[in-house]
This record gives C-alpha cells, sequence and structure tokens, in this order.
C-alpha cells in the first residue's frame, strides 16, 4: 500500500508512506512527525503511526492563503475518518458526499484506489485523523460481522467504493474520548501496538454504534443551533474543572436552557451533566494511571472541593472507588510490565 499527500503551488510532498497490506499482529508499529513551515504562520504538522496493514494520521495545517493538496492511496482500504474542521471543500473520486467538511464529525469510507483534492481555506487550523486500514487488517477486526454494516460490507466484497453512511455524523462524546487517548498516548514497543489497536476496535464501536442511534428527522438540529451546541461541548472540553451552570452556559452560547439540553442530548447521546462527569472521572483514571496524583489531589483536579463527593461520583461510575482502582491499577502494570520481557 503505498499513500502519497502533496500539496500544490509550490509543490510540497507531505506524506509518502509504503507498506504490507497483510495483518501481521506482532509487526512493529513505528511512529514518525512530519513538520513543514512555509514561513512564520504558515505550518503542517503531520503524526504518523505505522505498521503492517495500518496508518494512523494525525495531520493539522494553517495557511495564509487558500491551499490545495492531493491526496492518494493506491490500493484497497477502509478509512476510519474523523474531521474536527469545518469548511475544507472536497472532491473524492468514485465518492459522492458532502462538499464542504463539517467540524466534530465523523465516518467510514471504502475504496479501491482512492484519490481526494481537499482545499485548505485560509487563515483556518485544520486537522484530521485518519485511521487507513487495508482490507485485510479491517477484516480481522471486524471478525467479518458484516450483519454489523451488510451494505457497506456487500460494497467491500463487489469492490464498489462506498461510505458507510450517507452524511458525516457528530463525534458522540464516547468518539471524542477516545481519538484524545490515541492521540495522546505514550506508551512504547509491543505495548503500544496492543493499546492503539485496541482502540481502534473501540472506536469502530463507536463509530458503529452513532449509525444506529443517530438522532431521528424529528429530532434534526438547526444548523445555527448545531454550532451553538458545540460551542457548549468545547466550552466543557476546555475547562470541566470550573464548569459554568446550565442558564450561564445558555447565555455563553446564547441559545435558551431547553434547546441546550435538549439539543445536547440528541447531537451527543448525553445530558451535559452526565458529560461533564466524564470528563471528570476520564480525567481521574488518567491521573491514577499515571501515578501523578493521590485520591484528593485528583479530587482538586477534577473540579470537586469534597473527597467524598469525588470518591462516591468515582465509584458510581466505574464501580469500585478510586483507592481500589489504584491498587487495581498498580497490580495491571506490574503484570503488563512482567508480559513485555515475555515479548
Amino acid at each position: 500500500m503505498k499513500i502519497n499527500a502533496t500539496l500544490l503551488t509550490p509543490e510540497t510532498p507531505i506524506i509518502k508512506i509504503q507498506i504490507g497490506d497483510k495483518y501481521y499482529p506482532k509487526s512493529t508499529l513505528t511512529e514518525e512527525t512530519i513538520n513543514i513551515e512555509n514561513n512564520d504562520s504558515e505550518k503542517i504538522t503531520s503524526r504518523h503511526l505505522i505498521t503492517e496493514g495500518l496508518v494512523l494520521l494525525d495531520t493539522q495545517m494553517y495557511y495564509d492563503s487558500s491551499k490545495t493538496v492531493i491526496f492518494e492511496i493506491d490500493e484497497e482500504t477502509v478509512v476510519m475518518n474523523f474531521i474536527y474542521s469545518s469548511n475544507v471543500e472536497t472532491q473524492i473520486d468514485q465518492l459522492e458526499g458532502e462538499k464542504y467538511s463539517r467540524e466534530n464529525t465523523h465516518n467510514i469510507f471504502y475504496t479501491n484506489n482512492f484519490k481526494a483534492t481537499f482545499t485548505i481555506p485560509a487563515h483556518k487550523q485544520v486537522n484530521y485523523l485518519s485511521i487507513i486500514l487495508s482490507k485485510e487488517f479491517y477484516y480481522n477486526i471486524i471478525n467479518e460481522d458484516w450483519q454489523l454494516h451488510e451494505k457497506f460490507s456487500k460494497n467491500i466484497l463487489h469492490k464498489k467504493s462506498s461510505y458507510l453512511t450517507s452524511k458525516y455524523l457528530p463525534f458522540t462524546p464516547a468518539i471524542q474520548w477516545v481519538t484524545h487517548e490515541i492521540k495522546s498516548c505514550t506508551r512504547q514497543g509491543a505495548l503500544k501496538r496492543i493499546y492503539i489497536e485496541s482502540k481502534i476496535k473501540e472506536l469502530l464501536i463507536y463509530q458503529l454504534e452513532a449509525i444506529h442511534t443517530k438522532p431521528s428527522t424529528k429530532e434534526k438540529i438547526e444548523e445555527e443551533d448545531y454550532k451553538k451546541l458545540l460551542k457548549a461541548k468545547n466550552i466543557l472540553d476546555n475547562d470541566y474543572r470550573n464548569t459554568p451552570t446550565l442558564p450561564e452556559l445558555s447565555r455563553q452560547i446564547s441559545l435558551n436552557e431547553f434547546k441546550l439540553k435538549k439539543g445536547f442530548k440528541a447531537c451527543f447521546g448525553t445530558t451535559v451533566k452526565s458529560y461533564i462527569i466524564k470528563l471528570r472521572m476520564e480525567h481521574a483514571k488518567e491521573l491514577f494511571q499515571s501515578k501523578s496524583a493521590t485520591v484528593s489531589e485528583a479530587a482538586y483536579k477534577c473540579g470537586y472541593k469534597d473527597v467524598s463527593h469525588f470518591s462516591a461520583a468515582f465509584k458510581n461510575y466505574y464501580g469500585f472507588s478510586p483507592q481500589k482502582f489504584k491498587i487495581n491499577t498498580d497490580i495491571i502494570k506490574f503484570w503488563l510490565i512482567g508480559l513485555s520481557f515475555l515479548w
């Protein structure tokens, strides 16, 4: 499989990767980072995780003037695509889809010979996370359970390029979190390969779930309200320690409280309160796994003034207390370290 991305005018190679198409669970996962700067403000940063049958691209771009990127893959591939930027004009050969990207949306598509043109708008921070899988790699992670997406599966078998769903869907909190975990992974060696592959499987589950639980026509959100709801979500993402009350959040995004509550649940599959709890609990888990905080420190760093309230919320979320989680984490890490020596 050859993957190439080229920036036009002036012609500049961004990505040039060649890997095998087979699925080898013990193949090494390598990492590379591309940094291209044309001047003080124009910049491309692309982080790649690469192994046989799998390439993960986390690419960020910013330009002072509109630019065009040509992206090509010469073999059959299934691409799990996560878009963090709006208004990127997209043209993909053999695939009919939305002309302009929408912020914080995702989809999956299959192509047997991928060629796409992306027009990057000026003064816009653009970020894509793309997980490119060979057909064999995809078969292995989905275990050929075609009933999960029967029409899409038939298209793959008949080598017909297609999207899993006709329109890109908004991120769910679960997708938002797992993509964050992938981007921030610091594991190394064999453990990193196992971790990344497990997260790809997890993402696939959440993408398939999103298709079956997407809002009905009656719950359709107006584009302007959708942007306001995304703004609300970003406010919570950026500071979940000191979150505003619902009335305060409603005023900050200029959307009435009823539409905020109903729209947030329809778009992101959870309530505002539950989303805040999720962000806090996932952060607490990270702190405990990295051994960077005691229970009382984690409570403070997650926005709780009372440790007992934090412990109760943690136990309600995970099923056991923070203290027990810390003990179990130490045991699991010890076991994994021992296992890595066996490999």
